[in-house]
């Protein structure tokens, strides 16, 4: 048969199926979920645009340890409602003789089953690649971001030796200032932390200790932000320190927040939501969306308090209020009570989203851009690490930033409801390109190594500074010595 009938309106021609994604290649890149991407192609060469139904798409993903048991592999394949499928699965040891069975409807699509001899990895494994270019090609990382080499331009070639002192007595502040000095030495992790709040620390150190298990990670020493507000003004000296969130006023040095950097890191893991459950677990098809916008959040700044009055005004063009207060409790009466969360996911049963500003940038946009719905975004002075490769209009619909014309932006939507739906899906694809686990590794590795080669200092281990220790774990390792000779 050449094509599966699955109804009077849909026929799959599963040899056409478009098959991609870095967990295809999992002896390769490793992560603690990896993932790839299965998309319907119909009888006329089309893409499917809805969901086949429950069950069509199977996988089954089976290996051996190197005890010639069978692997423990966690597998679950996300139906997007868009004609495409996550496959993601996760090893809790390192497997051999991995194969990957999918299926269409009972059917094998034609690259599976796929056989991979490995060693595949787990996360915990310490097993580094040794050539750092060549890991970046397997990754398959873009040799230049432009953000990056905008946020390090001031920066042409930096001794610490000379800045170091000044940066942290500028910085130490701690009732306001959270700082941590990274130096990272035969891939080894050291760091030293400034100021009473420095929990944080805890999400740079993970990705820092990934990275490490994955690859030798250039020498290098960076300072790192673990607040939210961005802290080296334009006007004054260029102290270089890596922030989660910048600004048009501030010339910090970006990186993915520790809130993407997180979920990346421990999808299927301790978190629920990441970039790719949210695409697999938006279950409104657009035109059975309600025709509201929807918004949940608290007090974090007076425009979430004005969006409030502009909804009452609207009522059949909002779904938004406030889960809780924390900055104006006095006005808790004018605009409370305060409403119950509700799941993520349950947002997108909306057809129009909006991202404001709390205190900074508004850390849940990405998972916004992921869903199915039209993302309307605030005019802001805050940015991430990929704003600056989004288009308003293209991507996302610009509203201004004291909110004047956020009705007019919905009526238009609804008014333009095909161009709102296509918007929706070149934001979903925008984050598949740009924003999904494999492309945080990957930022983070090429500004380590764009930042390596602007330092001019010799790379010390310091005094007072403690070793970030890899976790405890037994992993044997098909690759050459990976223990290197410590150079102090």
């Amino acid at each position: 048969m050449d094509y599966i009938v699955l109804s009077s309106k849909i026929k799959i021609n599963p040899t056409k199926t478009i098959i991609w994604g870095p967990g295809l290649k999992p002896d390769k890149i490793t992560m603690r979920a990896r993932y790839f991407f299965v998309q319907l192609v119909d009888t006329q060469g089309q893409n499917l645009t809805v969901s086949p139904g429950a069950g069509i798409v199977t996988a089954v993903i089976q290996g051996q340890t190197w005890n010639k048991q069978s692997c423990h592999i966690w597998t679950q394949v996300l139906d997007c409602k868009d004609g495409s499928f996550i496959i993601r699965y996760k090893l809790h040891n390192t497997c051999l003789n991995v194969t990957l069975y999918i299926k269409v409807n009972g059917q094998d699509l034609q690259i599976f089953p796929l056989k991979i001899i490995g060693p595949v990895y787990e996360e915990e494994c310490y097993c580094p690649n040794t050539n750092f270019n060549e890991w970046l090609n397997t990754y398959d990382c873009p040799s230049n971001y432009a953000q990056i080499t905008s946020d390090l331009s001031p920066f042409t070639s930096v001794d610490f030796n000379k800045i170091r002192n000044p940066l942290i007595k500028k910085y130490d502040k701690p009732n306001s200032v959270s700082l941590c000095h990274y130096i990272i030495k035969n891939n080894k992790i050291y760091r030293q932390c400034y100021g009473q709040h420095v929990g944080f620390k805890i999400f740079m150190d993970a990705i820092l200790l990934s990275l490490a298990r994955k690859v030798i990670l250039p020498d290098v020493e960076f300072f790192v932000n673990l607040g939210d507000w961005p802290l080296v003004p334009k006007e004054e000296v260029d102290y270089p320190i890596f922030s989660w969130c910048g600004s048009i006023d501030t010339k910090d040095i970006v990186m993915p927040t520790y809130d993407i950097t997180e979920s990346s890191l421990e999808a299927m893991g301790r978190v629920m939501l990441d970039m790719l459950s949210v695409q697999g677990n938006t279950d409104t098809p657009w035109e059975k969306k309600i025709e509201k916008l929807f918004w949940r959040g608290r007090d974090a700044c007076r425009e979430r308090l004005d969006l409030i009055d502009i909804s009452r005004k609207q009522p059949d063009l909002f779904n938004v209020s406030l889960t809780n207060f924390f900055f104006f409790k006095n006005e808790i009466e004018k605009y409370g009570p305060a409403q119950s969360h509700i799941s993520f996911f349950q947002f997108f049963k909306h057809k129009y989203q909006l991202n404001i500003d709390g205190t900074v940038a508004a850390y849940r946009f990405p998972y916004l851009l992921a869903g199915d719905s039209l993302v309307l975004k605030q005019k802001s002075k805050y940015y991430e690490f990929f704003y600056n490769d989004l288009i308003p209009e293209t991507h996302y619909v610009l509203v201004k930033r004291d909110l004047s014309d956020l009705v007019d932006k919905i009526k238009w939507a609804k008014e333009n409801d095909r161009i709102a739906l296509n918007i929706s899906k070149t934001a979903r694809q925008f984050i598949r390109d740009n924003l999904l686990p494999q492309h945080v590794f990957c930022y983070y590795s090429v500004l380590l190594q764009e930042w390596s080669k602007r330092l001019t200092n010799k790379i010390k281990v310091l005094d007072n500074m403690e070793e970030v220790l890899q976790p405890q774990h037994s992993c044997k390792c098909n690759i050459d010595d990976v223990n290197l000779k410590d150079e102090f």
